[in-house]
């Protein structure tokens, strides 16, 4: 790993909170991520199951974690399971974690090999009546590859058939969507780097530059500073381009005139960090787009006001949809017979921002949380209104991460990072 060891008492607090919403008599089990392959011998980069790292912090492949509150023995509540690390191992593909890493980096104090496991699992299933299962349930997933989870479940229930069955999302989901103030020092850290790489584009954008070059000199910044790269797959979208949502080719020329909507974000320590601007190519907006940005930029800060705890994610996007259409008809995009004849279903203002205003974000860059709970302090929300107008030849999209504060406005994450118009017109221009 290239970032700097986290204090395990995050993780040891992580485990005490799931273990106390477990049944009694109840194990669960957690399993590292594959590494997926390619073709041939090659593979993707591995990415650590979520689940497993937050509640152990274990960063490798073919590891796993049980945790049992009521075993007969203490030293059973709470077991990791890793591989046995060996010389041939560690030549090939570097040191695995010891037994006493694993404990350092972790605070769980049993840790057998994975070898182990079928012996040490069937024992302490016969003292248990109910295993909780780890299925991903996001509101967005939709995974068509069999993971390392789902052969797991498999298993175990033909093996334990008269055995109960739960599922740890709903805890999960709960329980990730509040930060820790040691994931929100993480998280910050991650949009500190996403600053940096704004800054340096701000300082190499000019007429001619690819869409590519600029991803590249994001990686370069984000790489410098501890990252293992962007968190999610970069939007580097000049001219029409941007009016494709996930636009991610990168492959086009940046225009004279043109602006350049960007939606990138840093990952720190498995972390992510989702930032959208949007910026002139020429270091200069025309009166057209300005007035188009802080139209988007006005919305974005009256949305953010509206992230306290209690807010329903629904309604908040619905009283965001009022912001967009008076904007909308300030611009004289809309007009108020477009307003007066929408169909509730889809308003009009649909047509020109037709993607939601906010997503939890933490260890995903669309974290866990449940949409239809009220927010609460210490969740993490972007905040990423936009406009579109294909027939103008541009979209804005402007985006930041904020915490729900117990009273008050959020605190955000992206501060320091330039967004006002005139500030990112001196900035490029300086």
């Amino acid at each position: 790993m290239k970032y700097h060891p986290i204090d395990s008492n995050l993780f040891i607090k992580n485990r005490k909170n799931f273990m106390a919403q477990m049944k009694s008599k109840s194990l669960a089990v957690f399993n590292s991520n594959d590494i997926y392959p390619i073709g041939a011998d090659s593979t993707m980069p591995f990415q650590q199951s979520r689940d497993l790292f937050y509640l152990s912090g274990v960063d490798q492949d073919k590891s796993m974690l049980l945790l049992f509150p009521d075993a007969v023995e203490e030293k059973h509540r709470e077991i990791l399971f890793l591989t046995e690390t060996n010389d041939h191992i560690a030549v090939w593909e570097g040191e695995k974690l010891t037994k006493e890493k694993a404990t350092e980096a972790t605070g769980v104090k049993t840790v057998y090999w994975l070898k182990e496991f079928d012996k040490i699992f069937f024992e302490l299933m016969t003292q248990a009546d109910t295993i909780y299962f780890n299925t991903n349930e996001h509101y967005r997933a939709n995974v068509e590859t069999e993971t390392r989870e789902d052969r797991f479940i498999k298993k175990t229930k033909a093996q334990f058939p008269a055995h109960s069955w739960a599922k740890s999302n709903p805890i999960l989901q709960r329980l990730r969507s509040v930060k820790d103030p040691i994931e929100l020092d993480i998280m910050q850290q991650a949009c500190n780097i996403t600053e940096k790489g704004f800054r340096r584009i701000l300082d190499f954008v000019k007429p001619g530059v690819m869409e590519y070059e600029i991803e590249a000199e994001f990686m370069h910044e984000f790489l410098s500073n501890r990252s293992r790269g962007f968190a999610y797959t970069p939007i580097v979208a000049s001219g029409k381009n941007a009016c494709v949502l996930h636009y991610i080719e990168n492959n086009q020329q940046c225009k004279d005139g043109e602006l350049i909507l960007l939606d990138v974000g840093a990952e720190y320590a498995n972390y992510s960090s989702d930032m959208s601007r949007t910026i002139p190519v020429s270091g200069k907006f025309t009166k057209r787009q300005k007035e188009v940005y802080n139209a988007v930029n006005r919305v974005k800060n009256d949305a953010t006001k509206m992230l306290v705890p209690g807010t329903l994610w629904k309604e908040y996007h619905e009283e965001v949809g009022k912001l967009m259409t008076s904007e909308l008809l300030g611009l004289g995009i809309l007009d108020k017979a477009d307003v007066k004849n929408e169909d509730p279903d889809w308003p009009a203002y649909k047509k020109y921002f037709m993607h939601g205003t906010s997503h939890h974000i933490g260890l995903d860059t669309h974290d866990y949380g449940i949409l239809w709970e009220p927010m609460q302090a210490n969740q993490v929300f972007t905040v990423e209104p936009g406009i579109y107008l294909p027939d103008e030849g541009f979209g804005i999209r402007l985006e930041d991460d904020v915490v729900i504060q117990e009273n008050g406005e959020p605190h955000n994450l992206m501060r320091n990072i330039p967004i006002e118009a005139d500030e990112i017109e001196e900035i490029m221009n300086k």
